[in-house]
C-alpha cells in the first residue's frame, strides 16, 4: 500500500475518522439519534385516529395487549397498556376493523414505530355487525344454540326471576303484566343493561339466580329483559360471557332483550325468545281467569260425565222394561194351569173317596161280627194248642251252669297263688319283681319270699346286709292281662 492512501486530504477516504475542516457536528450515538427520532415522531404525531384491521391480536400475562393495524398496503405495530385495554367495550379479535385513538413513538430496541393506543373502537355498524356475526358462527359451532339444549317452560311458575334495570320501564311493564295475568312472586337482580360492565353484571346476576341457597325461593323461569336500542346499546347481550351463562343455567331463559325487529346473541342462547318483555311476562305465566274458566269447564264437564252413564243406563232400562211382557201376561199359563189342577184336584178326591166309599161297602160283608168272632176263636186254639213245659227252661239252665263250671276250672288252673299251697314260692327282689334266675338273685342285696301263708324277707349268702326294704308297690289287680303274664309261673 502506499503512503498516498494515507492522505491528509479529508475528500480521500481513511482508517481514522476525522473531523472536516470547518465541520462543528459531532458523530451522533445510535441513543441519540433514536431519542432523537422519538421526541420528534411524538412531538409531530402526539394524537392520532387510525382505521384499520386487527391482527396478531394478543395478550400479554401482564395485561397489555398487543396487535397490528394494516390495510391493503401497509401495517403498523400496536399497543396498549393494562389499565386501558381493561375499559375495551368489546374483545378484540383478528379481523375486526377498529379505530385506534393514541400517539406514534418509536421503539428503539427494533428500531420501529409503532402507535400505542389509549382507546379502540369498532369502525362502523358493518364492522360490529361483522364481529357479531363472527362470534355467532363460533358460538354455534361449540352447541351453545343448539335446540337440544333448550329447557320448557314450566306450566305456571311460583317464583320468576328477572335480571334488567331497576329504574327503567321495563320492570314496570313486566310486573304490571304479571300482575293483570297470574299474581307470582318476582324476584328482582338490578344489573346494567348498557355500557361498560353491563355484559359483567348480567351473566353475574344469572349464575347467582342459578346458585341461590335452598333458604330462599327457587326461581322457575328467568327473564332476562331491556328495552330497545341501537346496536351499539343492545351490544352487552352480544358478550360471550353473558351467552355463556344464559346457555349454562338451569333454570329456563327467556330472552327479551330490545323490540320484536332486535336480536341479540342472549336471544340464541335463551330457551325462549320474546319479542318485548311484556311478552316475556305472557310466556312466563298463564291467564289467571282462563285458568280459572278451564277448571270450571273441567268440573262440569266431570259432572256431566258422572251423571251421563247413569242417564243413559236409566233409558236403556227404562226402554228395556218397557219391551218386557206385562206381569199378567207372564202369570196368565200359570194361573190358568193352576185353575185346571185344582179342578182335577178337587174332582179326583171326589172320585177317591167314593171309590174307597164304594170298596168299604163291598168289604162290610167280610167285617161282620161272626166273621170277627170266628178267627178269634181260631186264634185261641192254635195258642191252646202250643205246650210250655219246665225242660225248655230248665235244658237251657243246665247248658249255662255247665259252661260256667268249665270257666272256673280253668281259672283255678291259671291261679299264680295255686302252686304255692303245694309247696312253691314266688322270689322277688326289693322293688317287687319277680327273680327268675340264680345271678339275678345272687346280685340283689335283699329278697322277699312268699310262701302260701305269708311273706319271708331273706339275704342270699355271702351278700352285704341290704338296707331296709322299701315299702312293696301296691299289688297288680287280676284285671291286668300283662302282669297276670309276668307273675305266672307257668309263664
Amino acid at each position: 500500500m502506499s503512503r498516498s492512501s494515507f492522505s491528509d486530504d479529508p475528500n480521500e477516504g481513511g482508517l481514522v475518522a476525522r473531523s472536516r475542516s470547518g465541520d462543528n457536528a459531532e458523530p451522533l450515538s445510535i441513543t441519540e439519534i433514536s431519542a432523537k427520532l422519538k421526541r420528534t415522531v411524538e412531538d409531530q404525531f402526539g394524537y392520532v385516529r387510525l382505521r384499520g384491521e386487527l391482527s396478531g391480536v394478543k395478550r400479554a400475562a401482564s395485561g397489555h395487549l398487543y396487535c397490528s393495524l394494516k390495510d391493503e398496503k401497509a401495517v403498523i405495530d400496536g399497543v396498549m397498556w393494562r389499565g386501558n385495554a381493561g375499559r375495551l367495550g368489546f374483545v378484540p379479535e383478528d379481523g375486526i376493523e377498529v379505530v385506534a385513538t393514541g400517539k406514534l413513538t418509536t421503539y428503539a430496541g427494533r428500531s420501529k414505530y409503532q402507535i400505542v393506543m389509549e382507546g379502540m373502537e369498532i369502525a362502523g355498524e358493518g364492522a360490529l355487525l361483522a364481529l357479531l356475526e363472527k362470534t355467532r358462527t363460533r358460538l354455534e359451532a361449540e352447541g351453545l344454540f343448539a335446540a337440544e339444549r333448550k329447557k320448557p317452560l314450566p306450566f305456571l311458575p311460583k317464583t320468576i326471576a328477572v335480571v334488567t334495570s331497576p329504574t327503567g320501564a321495563v320492570i314496570r311493564d313486566i310486573l304490571h303484566r304479571l300482575a293483570d295475568r297470574f299474581p307470582s312472586h318476582v324476584l328482582v337482580w338490578p344489573v346494567l343493561v348498557q355500557g361498560k360492565g353491563s355484559a359483567e353484571q348480567v351473566a353475574e346476576a344469572i349464575r347467582g339466580f342459578s346458585a341461590l341457597p335452598d333458604t330462599m325461593p327457587k326461581p322457575d323461569v328467568l327473564i332476562v329483559a331491556r328495552g330497545g336500542g341501537s346496536i351499539e346499546d343492545l351490544w352487552g347481550f352480544n358478550e360471550e360471557v353473558v351467552v355463556r351463562a344464559i346457555a349454562d343455567c338451569p333454570i329456563p331463559v327467556i330472552s327479551a332483550v330490545g323490540h320484536e325487529t332486535d336480536t341479540t346473541l342472549a336471544d340464541f342462547a335463551a330457551d325462549r325468545r320474546a319479542p318485548t318483555p311484556t311478552a316475556a311476562a305472557e310466556m312466563a305465566v298463564p291467564v289467571r281467569g282462563e285458568l280459572a274458566a278451564t277448571v270450571e269447564d273441567f268440573a262440569h264437564r266431570q259432572k256431566r260425565a258422572i251423571v251421563r252413564p247413569i242417564t243413559l243406563g236409566k233409558e236403556r232400562l227404562d226402554a228395556r222394561a218397557q219391551r218386557l211382557p206385562k206381569l199378567e201376561a207372564l202369570l196368565q199359563p200359570s194361573t190358568q194351569r193352576l185353575d185346571e189342577m185344582s179342578d182335577r184336584l178337587q174332582r179326583g178326591l171326589k172320585d177317591r173317596a167314593s171309590k174307597a166309599r164304594e170298596a168299604l161297602q163291598a168289604d162290610t160283608a167280610r167285617l161282620s161280627a161272626p166273621l170277627l168272632l170266628a178267627k178269634i176263636d181260631r186264634a185261641r186254639d192254635r195258642l191252646d194248642a202250643v205246650r210250655l213245659t219246665p225242660a225248655l227252661a230248665t235244658g237251657r239252665m243246665t247248658r249255662d251252669a255247665e259252661r260256667l263250671s268249665a270257666l272256673g276250672r280253668v281259672f283255678k288252673s291259671l291261679d299264680p297263688k295255686a302252686p304255692l299251697k303245694r309247696g312253691f314260692v314266688l322270689v322277688k327282689d326289693a322293688r317287687g319283681n319277680l327273680v327268675r334266675t340264680k345271678a339275678t338273685a345272687a346280685a340283689e342285696g335283699r329278697l322277699s319270699v312268699e310262701f302260701a301263708d305269708g311273706v319271708l324277707d331273706v339275704a342270699p349268702s355271702g351278700s352285704v346286709q341290704a338296707p331296709p326294704a322299701k315299702p312293696k308297690p301296691p299289688r297288680k289287680t287280676r284285671s291286668d292281662p300283662a302282669q297276670s303274664r309276668q307273675d305266672d309261673l307257668f309263664g
